[in-house]
């Protein structure tokens, strides 16, 4: 078994069920960035410090792999392929809560960079917004029809925001507000 297919050599790439777009179609460009917030969670979780957020952040990222796939499924299979429903955005919810509990919300916008995880964490927030900016695209023209899937990434954000000021805490390091 060799790592690579070559499949995708005419520029295609094949669907979970029937068929093959061009590696630049809009479900594939929400994919992408679906996969690159997984990515960006896995940094994150290699770089914090705070015990509570990388068992989050695996179980997160695990979430995101099935929410790729229902993104990858043809309209006609993607249902065989849900999971992300309201169960999943309330355990963000949950998770957020938890951390709020133990952080102070920030009362103006503040500068990534006071720690690595804290700095990653942002970074991973800022990918996931554009993962969600690409599937609420596929939910407005009735590719996907499944409306828990850009809630879970809205709130998927705001659990990297509120991890970040955990990590940012958790090493004893004031966050950076955006205005002195």
């Amino acid at each position: 078994m060799t790592f690579y297919t070559a499949k995708g050599d005419d520029g295609t790439t094949g669907l979970l069920g029937e068929g093959r777009v061009p590696k630049y179609h809009v479900r594939m460009e929400a994919v992408g960035a679906l996969d690159e917030a997984s990515a960006a969670l896995g940094l994150a979780r290699a770089q914090c410090g705070a015990p509570q957020t990388a068992p989050i952040l695996v179980e997160a990222q695990r979430d995101l792999y099935k929410l790729m796939a229902e993104v990858a499924a043809t309209p006609q299979n993607a249902n065989r392929f849900r999971f992300i429903d309201e169960e999943r955005v309330n355990w963000l919810e949950q998770k957020t809560d938890e951390i709020s509990a133990i952080v102070e919300m920030p009362k103006q916008f503040i500068l990534p960079g006071d720690t690595l995880g804290g700095a990653a964490l942002s970074l991973a927030r800022a990918i996931v917004r554009r993962a969600e900016r690409r599937v609420v695209h596929l939910f407005d023209d009735e590719e996907v029809v499944n409306a828990d899937l850009q809630r879970y990434l809205n709130r998927l954000s705001s659990l990297c925001f509120a991890l970040e000021l955990l990590e940012n805490h958790h090493a004893g390091k004031k966050t950076t507000l955006a205005k002195p």
